[in-house]
């Protein structure tokens, strides 16, 4: 059933070459070699976005424009060169500068940003560049990986004596870690656990030293006086206040209120007072593969809604035509061979865990959720992964709130009640806004949005939440004014430009007036929801890639080695490439197999770590009592027509 596919699209009117696919052939290796993108690829063969085949049949389209690529000529080369940067053994690399040459071309040239280029070049930041002007182009340096906000408090022991009842399933070495001891401490808080063993309903005596430090950042220790706790900021380079309020969801005014000298602008290494209420929500990235408890067997339960009853109830037609032309169907099997992925890991890694799969019969209004609730004993089970429908998934976490089971709504994208045992795996739209404009104001850049008519409501909340953000005017045509996109870009900064259209045409002459832009400024193109945006046959793939198209996305793109394994092992499998469906079924499955294998509990776990997994990224946080996981790539097209991370 997995290799059944849905029907054909028919091939778009476009000029096009034929290419037989290759064993080991993807599609973006293809992509590479006629020099187009994988978006044009699936323009012309839908059914490549669920796989491809070896010796089918690919519709390649021929009109986009090569790759451009920024090469150091001969010439060039020669006054190119790497120096030392004296003690501290950074690498660096100069250029001698060119007639015609701009920050934005260098920057291309030699894959850095222009605000790398005017931070290495104090002098070019203030006078610009200069023919025959020596400047760094390049620099290696160890990342930043401290913490944004600094906690900071006076160093305090106390010691906590209390007592802890034995529940069924708990373990020596769980109960030892839920309180950070070793499990000798803890038989030698309780004797009598040598002799007799862990026993349920045992009260063991425990003991706990609490300790409160300093923080640092950058290197730099801060203490305070006994008993006051004080947070702080320090600024990064090229960071405003605004940006600044934005990254931490802190209003401008509150911090104005606490750092009045900010007021005249701020520097970076400047240190931001914040309020005692702030809380950073930064979580540690944990690879939950090396902290499993082996000693305690889990249960997880997976309601897939197969509806296979109806399929044998359609006299109609045959099972075979039934699950061809069921389009949820095909989503569920895909999902579904996905969860398979994940369980066979799950047996590789010797994870404890007893795997239920049950059918759910459902319509959009109707489920037989209750019934299967009934019908089994979910008292024990520690996690459960679906339904797929929105009002399906709620009524099974209200259903088991009385076990305080854990549900994973793997699909759903509309916005759940506030249920305490509910988790939405798809992040919710403002979540994907808040994600790229944070990377924007952490750029320092200027964002403009060019929005149609029809998209008022985008406009309205752009407007209600960004406030900072231009917008581009019509002109008395009700055609958007190109030259008041032009008037508003800032040849000093990064400029952002959102377009958010529905129109084809309006795409088409927006994307070539900023192609031209480009010249003269720094631009990049945004969209905010990337495939509402770009659908449309008439825009060349190459506008997008000349502007780095940036967008966010709940998914990247797979190309880890672990990834690119998990694909080789599901094309001998099944004969086809995994898609976004299949991936998502092995990335929930896996991450919920893995957080409920841990000392603590799922809920423990989703508060405290965040988890990335093949093309998923898991950081689940409540917002006013929805639980929703907050992790957004932001990816953009490079030059060579692939999609990378943004940085």
């Amino acid at each position: 059933m997995l290799l059944l596919s849905w029907s054909v699209m028919t091939a778009r009117q476009e000029p096009y070459v034929k290419h037989n696919i290759a064993k080991g052939e993807t599609v973006y290796s293809i992509a590479r070699k006629y020099k187009v993108t994988p978006y044009d690829i699936y323009k012309l063969n839908p059914d490549a976005k669920n796989g491809i085949k070896e010796n089918a049949v690919l519709l390649i389209p021929t009109k986009s424009s090569a790759t451009i690529t920024n090469t150091v000529k001969p010439e060039e080369k020669e006054e190119t060169k790497a120096i030392s940067s004296g003690d501290e053994g950074i690498a660096t690399t100069t250029h001698v500068v060119k007639t015609k040459e701009t920050l934005y071309g260098l920057a291309k040239q030699y894959d850095v940003s222009v605000a790398d280029l005017k931070e290495w070049n104090p002098d070019v930041a203030q006078n610009g560049l200069k023919v025959g002007q020596e400047i760094i182009v390049s620099k290696d340096y160890q990342p930043d990986n401290s913490n944004d906000a600094v906690e900071i408090t006076t160093t305090k022991n106390t010691t906590e004596v209390f007592t802890h009842v034995v529940k069924t399933k708990e373990t020596l070495y769980g109960i030892s870690k839920q309180y950070n001891l070793s499990v000798a401490e803890l038989e030698e808080l309780n004797p009598q656990l040598k002799e007799n063993g862990l026993q349920i309903g045992d009260t063991l005596q425990l003991k706990k030293v609490v300790q409160e430090k300093s923080s640092n950042i950058n290197g730099n220790v801060i203490t305070s006086s006994i008993g006051v706790l004080e947070r702080y900021y320090i600024v990064k380079p090229e960071e405003t206040l605004f940006s600044i309020s934005r990254k931490l969801s802190v209003a401008e005014e509150e911090l104005l209120k606490l750092n009045p000298d900010a007021a005249n602008g701020v520097k970076a290494g400047m240190k931001l007072k914040l309020p005692n209420t702030f809380v950073s929500k930064s979580k540690p990235q944990m690879d939950l593969a090396k902290t499993v408890d082996f000693t305690t067997r889990k249960d997880l339960v997976l309601l897939l809604p197969f509806n296979v009853s109806k399929i044998y109830a359609d006299t109609s037609k045959t099972v075979q035509e039934s699950i061809k032309e069921n389009k949820f169907l095909n989503l569920t099997l895909d999902f579904y061979s996905g969860a398979l992925m994940a369980i066979d890991s799950a047996k590789v890694l010797g994870l404890p865990v007893d795997v239920k799969i049950l059918d759910v019969e459902s319509s959009r209004s109707t489920s037989n959720i209750a019934k299967i609730i009934g019908r089994n004993d979910f008292s024990n089970v520690d996690a459960v992964i679906g339904p797929f429908q929105n009002s399906h998934v709620e009524a099974t976490a209200q259903l088991l709130s009385q076990y305080k089971v854990p549900v994973i709504s793997p699909l759903s994208k509309e916005e759940s009640k506030p249920l305490s045992n509910l988790y939405n795996v798809v992040p919710v739209q403002e979540a994907m806004y808040k994600a790229v404009f944070d990377y924007m104001y952490a750029k320092n850049g200027n964002v403009l949005a060019v929005v149609s008519k029809k998209k008022n409501s985008t406009k309205e909340y752009l407007q209600q939440h960004y406030k900072d953000v231009k917008f581009a005017s019509y002109n008395t045509e009700g055609a958007i004014d190109l030259e008041s996109i032009r008037a508003n870009l800032i040849k000093s900064q990064k400029n952002f430009v959102i377009l958010e259209s529905e129109l084809a045409s309006q795409v088409l002459n927006v994307t070539n007036a900023l192609a031209k832009y480009k010249k003269d400024f720094d631009i990049q193109l945004v969209a905010l929801e990337l495939y509402d945006t770009l659908d449309y046959d008439e825009i060349p793939m190459q506008n997008l890639v000349d502007l780095n198209l940036l967008f966010p996305s709940s998914r990247r793109e797979v190309n880890t080695p672990e990834g690119l394994a998990y694909e080789n092992k599901y094309k001998r499998l099944y004969g086809v490439t995994p898609n976004s469906r299949v991936n998502t079924g092995f990335d929930v499955t896996f991450d919920t197999l893995l957080r409920i294998c841990q000392p603590e509990s799922f809920e423990e776990t989703a508060k405290k770590y965040k988890t990335e997994q093949i093309e998923t990224a898991f950081d689940y946080e409540s917002h006013n009592g929805v639980i929703v996981n907050d992790a957004v790539y932001i990816q953009y097209y490079d030059s060579d027509y692939t999609i990378k991370p943004a940085r």
